[in-house]
């Protein structure tokens, strides 16, 4: 089978193999040369050779256009070199996961038939804006303990299928990009329509980059609970870990799912405009 590689350059850039720490880059001046360096180091480190790779797992975003960019090409070359298995992954979602684990360790999990854990998932858009995604809980509506939540969620270090593998985390506002005075109010009337239809007290997690420079906005969010600026794959080899079985349940229910890049808004570049006409001659054509 080989092992998993995870590339993710949707914040600085993480590259690693599951089971094993991640080498991680935040200076976004230099995260993507070091890309292909990182990954040949995490693979050799993790005692496999490029042909010993089965699966690349790569964050698809939503991010700024250029190093998310340079991760994607960087994982379809190498699955393809290496005739590995390739996945893209919505890097969003899996903080759903990543939340419950984090609320199981603090012991403030609760009983999932009493206490809704929303997970407002974000990564910084720039321009003063987030990516964000609204998710209930996987383990919402099911008949389960708080142990059993606790087990369930925390089993997804170890890459295992719990009880929140069959039910996936349901967005209830799909991934968008917005400024945070505007995610608040949407927030805000989203979970009292939530409200509307489920028992119980209901609490508002935002997790994610980007989500302690927008503290004093974020405030405004009703039944606001935890506010942590960190990525899943802040999480060292656990987090990893968590990443990457997101990765594989979701291709498992969407295998034909692209891999392309989600950058929810028009890159910077643009198209240059012709060159102006001189002395009554038509203007030349640029090439590149």
């Amino acid at each position: 089978m080989g092992c998993t590689l995870v590339i993710d350059t949707s914040y600085g850039s993480t590259v690693g193999v599951v089971g094993r720490e991640p080498i991680v880059e935040t200076d976004s001046r230099t995260h993507v040369e070091r890309l292909q360096v990182n990954i040949a180091r995490a693979v050799s480190e993790a005692g496999y050779g490029p042909h010993d790779i089965g699966t690349v797992v790569v964050g698809l975003g939503p991010a700024p256009f250029t190093g998310l960019r340079a991760g994607i090409v960087a994982a379809k070359a190498i699955a393809f070199a290496a005739g590995a298995k390739l996945i893209g992954q919505n890097v969003l979602e899996p903080q759903v996961q990543w939340n419950l684990i984090r609320r199981a360790k603090a012991g403030t999990l609760g009983d999932p038939a009493n206490l809704h854990v929303l997970t407002l998932a974000v990564n910084d858009a720039r321009r003063k804006q987030l990516y964000f995604e609204l998710c209930d809980s996987p383990l919402a509506g099911g008949d389960v303990t708080a142990a059993e939540a606790a087990e369930a969620a925390e089993a997804f270090t170890d890459g295992t299928a719990a009880a929140t593998a069959a039910t996936p985390a349901r967005p209830l506002i799909d991934m968008d990009i917005d400024y945070p005075a505007s995610i608040v109010e949407r927030v805000n009337r989203a979970v009292r329509d939530y409200r509307d239809h489920v028992g119980g007290d209901v609490v508002v997690d935002v997790i994610g980059h980007g989500a302690g420079k927008y503290t004093d906005a974020l405030a405004g969010i009703e039944h606001l609970g935890d506010v942590t600026d960190e990525s899943v794959l802040d999480g060292g080899k656990q987090g990893l870990s968590v990443f990457a079985t997101d990765a594989t349940l979701a291709h498992e229910r969407n295998p034909e799912a692209p891999v392309e890049p989600l950058y929810l808004r028009r890159p910077d570049a643009e198209i240059p405009a012709p060159l102006k006409h001189v002395l009554g001659h038509a203007g030349a054509e640029r090439t590149a």
